[in-house]
């Protein structure tokens, strides 16, 4: 029974010297891969740092660095990638050994006595190369897991500069609006003491009571929109719906000056989309060698060791034989047989879909990219040259022709409706300006998502 117990105590001692063993990992790949990193941080060198470093701002740029810390999709995806990162540690290690006890109810006899225990430790050694594998397979992983973090992080970079100039675009109007309902009020004053004389008509009185009251419904619409985007503006920054939100000032505009073939470079340099299929390009083909590993066989190595007694029988105490009550210690070893071909022919064969489904991907985003850029460069120009039109010519034209109105109107010789049609025109000329004017800070933003940096830095590095 001593012996028993004695066993016993040894095969829990090799089993945790083993086991402690086992859980120290190499810190590096052999291979020289980097450990994947514990945190995921914004460095300097993320496209959505450099854009966000880019706005002139300071509100739109302390919302944007609020949105990237608290949104949840971001959170979710940055806790997604630093268990990935985890994973790389787990996978290098050898798989635990295993001790184990067998005791002898009925003890067998032997020439040096009976046997009353037998203590083993074994250890799985993986074929040469398949644990390096499946670790550069797990880093590519995390790698593009952290590539993904930074795409979303762009994208809403992105999403908030469109609303925040969408706000920008509606305080705008809100303010055109209301001059417009201030002038209207007066004209309507204006145009009843005329009617209250016998100079002017009725129909032009309640004709600018009708605008009046469109103004006012425009202004309740406009209130509904903008309560609109600062609901969705509070959701990104996981704030609750009412949050104050400070105001928005539309970039100043200025001409482009593009390069198609400098935006093209720049987006295949920085879009972190490339990246992360990249890394999962890269992932799949340790995937295919790991596969195509799965027909070499792993190996079992361990030790035995055996407590014998001492033989008690008359004839075994009479004349003792030699090494009587001698334990045996012993070694084995032994192999798997990858026998089922047809398993490990469809594991070569998923893990090579894997990777022309990761460069499908790839050819997907660089096809989004292109079609991005040819859409957004000529929307560009055009709004530009929109905007020069309504803020060089339409506009001033529509003051002029409203000045002459008030002084036709002051002679006589015009109308009320005279009046009314051109303060009409004025309204939409400068509602259609900083609707110009917004669509062009949104294409930029739009842009600048697309190649990942600013439109300046990528121009002054061409140059």
């Amino acid at each position: 029974m001593n012996k028993i117990l004695a066993a016993a105590a040894a095969a829990v001692l090799l089993g945790a010297a083993a086991g402690v063993h086992a859980q120290q990992p190499p810190t590096s790949s052999p291979h020289g891969a980097p450990d994947a990193p514990t945190r995921l941080q914004q460095t300097p060198e993320t496209p959505s740092f450099e854009v966000v470093g880019g706005i002139a701002d300071p509100h739109l740029a302390s919302l944007l660095q609020e949105v990237l810390e608290r949104n949840p999709d971001v959170a979710a995806l940055a806790a997604s990638a630093r268990a990935a990162a985890e994973k790389a540690p787990q996978v290098k290690a050898l798989p635990d050994p295993t001790a184990s006890l067998t005791a002898y109810l009925l003890t067998p006899e032997t020439r040096v006595g009976p046997q009353y225990a037998m203590v083993s430790l074994s250890q799985k050694f993986p074929w040469f190369g398949k644990l390096s594998l499946k670790e550069q397979a797990a880093l590519a992983g995390a790698a593009a897991a952290r590539a993904g973090v930074e795409a979303r992080r762009l994208s809403l970079v992105t999403e908030v500069r469109r609303l925040a100039y969408e706000l920008a675009f509606v305080a705008a109007e809100t303010t055109e609006v209301t001059k417009d309902r201030s002038t209207l009020t007066h004209y309507e004053e204006l145009a009843r003491v005329r009617y209250a004389t016998g100079a002017g008509l009725e129909q032009g009185v309640i004709k600018i009571q009708a605008e009046i009251t469109r103004d006012d419904t425009r202004l309740l619409d406009i209130g509904t929109r903008r309560s609109s985007l600062e609901a969705r503006l509070n959701a990104l920054r996981d704030r609750p719906d009412g949050t104050p939100l400070p105001k928005f000032t539309l970039p100043a505009p200025s001409q482009p000056k593009l390069v198609t073939a400098v935006l093209r470079s720049t987006a295949l340099a920085r879009r972190p989309e490339l990246s992360e299929a990249d890394a999962r390009i890269a992932a799949s083909e340790r995937l295919i060698k790991l596969a195509k590993k799965g027909y070499k066989p792993d190996i079992t190595a361990g030790l035995r060791y055996t407590l014998v007694g001492r033989r008690r029988d008359p004839a075994g105490e009479a004349v003792p034989p030699e090494d009587n009550g001698k334990d045996v210690l012993g070694l084995f070893a032994g192999i798997n047989l990858p026998v089922h071909r047809a398993k490990l022919a469809a594991g070569v064969e998923e893990a090579t879909q894997e990777r022309l489904a990761a460069e499908a991907s790839k050819r997907a985003v660089i096809a989004r990219i292109e079609g991005n850029l040819g859409d957004l460069t000529h929307r560009l120009d055009s709004t530009w040259q929109q905007l020069r039109l309504f803020e060089d010519v339409l506009s001033v034209q529509a003051e002029a022709s409203l000045r002459s109105a008030e002084a036709g109107y002051t002679a006589g010789t015009l109308n009320a409706l005279d009046l009314l049609d051109a303060e009409r025109v004025l309204l939409q000329v400068r509602i259609a300006t900083e609707r110009s004017r917004a669509d062009f800070a949104e294409a930029q933003a739009r842009l600048e998502g697309v190649i990942g940096a600013p439109l300046s830095q990528a121009m002054e590095n061409e140059r």
